[in-house]
């Protein structure tokens, strides 16, 4: 009998290493650097191909406490971004590049793991064998197939898009100011202002530009949780002021007031030479994005070392398809892990496996099942993508109203009734972990 995780990125890497740390040896099957596709760009595992944020930090905040969840489960990705994070005021973002070298140098080096680079291209294992899939958004073409096969059902898919990045260098920071919004935190992000004049101009520019060909998508579909600047701009003059360029809370040094709007850069390397755009993911022809985000003010010179591009994201129906512990209602020997299974985010991924990695060594050790209450944020998760009373399914980010609601004393204020959902949260994973080591 053999464990098989297939797939190096977030969740892979977290389910491989929850495994290890229990000692289960495990085979790591990963196709890069061999074979690539359009996000990546390195042959690290982990590698954070849009964003480099892991979003907000305190437990106030729903992945706020999923962070926390995970960190007190001893998450080798929680531990890497946390020794790898760069400044980004109440969040937490990483050094994209030294994270991810870090999360591989782990996994490599670790005695129970042997790396097996090849594209796998079957889940015809033998019957006696574990998998965990957690080949992500981008699964390639024969493994979705096969996927396919096996599940009986259909796939759906949607469009993700990953931000532009520049060198800090070639922004204009007589422009360009730092600045929290309204003064809390540490001043991360720099903030390019516009008056609504510059606005009208770059949004009537951004509705006509020009984006690169679908190729062999389906047309028209769009996850809301990364939405194309492009696609928000042709929404309404004003969809993206109440988006990411939402100017409220930063006001302007040179005027004393909020700008009509406001692009953000937040800080993607730990050098600090690098910033992304922050939400301005986007399907633009890579002229194009050059033309148009140059009309941001403070950008009028800026350097591109990576344009935004499209791919393709698919994932499964997992409320028909999965129980709460990541595994095959159809084959209780194979687990999935990551995006595919409808958790979205970067946080969020990781957290799945992590959980399907602890399940799978509890049903390895003949363990009774025991799944994280929906109390919890990682709990919450697996509820949400395993409940067949789930219409619409699509992708979800951790967030308060998936969290089994508060029950207490009645809290007015929302902040302070997070916290204390957060603070039930953790205190009913304590005594989860206790049941954990029975």
């Amino acid at each position: 009998m053999h464990v098989h995780v297939i797939g190096a990125g977030l969740a892979g890497s977290e389910a491989v290493w929850q495994l290890v740390s229990r000692g289960v040896p495990v085979i790591l099957h990963e196709m890069r650097p061999g074979k690539s596709d359009p996000a990546h760009h390195t042959g690290y595992y982990s590698e954070l191909v849009c964003s480099n944020s892991l979003r907000a930090n305190n437990i106030e905040n729903a992945v706020g406490l999923l962070k926390e969840e995970m960190r007190r489960l001893d998450s080798l990705i929680m531990r890497q971004a946390d020794a790898h994070q760069v400044p980004a005021g109440g969040a937490l973002a990483v050094d994209r590049t030294e994270f991810a070298k870090a999360v591989t140098d782990t996994i490599r080096n670790h005695p129970l793991v042997t790396v097996v680079e090849e594209e796998i291209t079957s889940l015809d294992f033998p019957p006696e064998d574990y998998v965990i899939v957690a080949t992500g958004p981008l699964t390639s073409p024969a493994l979705a197939e096969a996927i396919q096969k096996v599940v009986a059902r259909d796939y759906f898919h949607f469009f993700d898009a990953a931000a532009p990045i520049v060198t800090l260098e070639s922004v204009d920071l007589d422009v360009a100011y730092k600045a929290s919004r309204y003064g809390k935190g540490e001043a991360a992000y720099y903030n390019c202002p516009f008056t609504r004049e510059q606005y009208i101009r770059f949004w009537q520019e951004l509705c006509e530009a020009e984006v690169a060909p679908v190729k062999d998508f389906e047309h028209g579909m769009v996850f809301e949780g990364c939405m194309p600047i492009e696609e928000m701009a042709r929404r309404g003059e004003d969809t993206m002021r109440f988006g990411p360029l939402k100017p409220v809370g930063l006001p302007d040094p040179a005027t004393g007031k909020d700008p009509y709007a406001v692009v953000q850069l937040r800080q993607d390397n730990g050098a600090g030479s690098l910033y992304n755009i922050v939400g301005f993911q986007t399907h633009l022809r890579w002229p194009e994005q050059k033309r148009v985000f140059r009309m941001i003010p403070g950008l009028e010179n800026a350097e591109f070392v990576r344009y935004g591009v499209m791919h393709k994201n698919s994932y499964l129906n997992s409320p028909l398809l999965l129980n709460d512990d990541y595994s095959l209602r159809a084959n209780s020997h194979i687990y999935f892990a990551g995006q595919m299974t409808g958790v979205e985010g970067y946080v969020e991924s990781a957290a799945s496996g992590l959980a399907a990695g602890i399940y799978l060594y509890r049903a390895l050790q003949k363990k009774a099942k025991l799944v994280f209450p929906p109390e919890t944020a990682i709990g919450a998760l697996s509820h949400y993508i395993s409940n067949p009373e789930v219409k619409h399914f699509q992708p979800m980010n951790i967030n308060f109203g998936l969290i089994s609601p508060w029950d207490g004393p009645k809290i007015r204020n929302k902040k302070d009734k997070n916290s204390a959902i957060a603070a039930k949260s953790l205190k009913i994973l304590e005594n989860y972990k206790n049941f954990l080591h029975d």
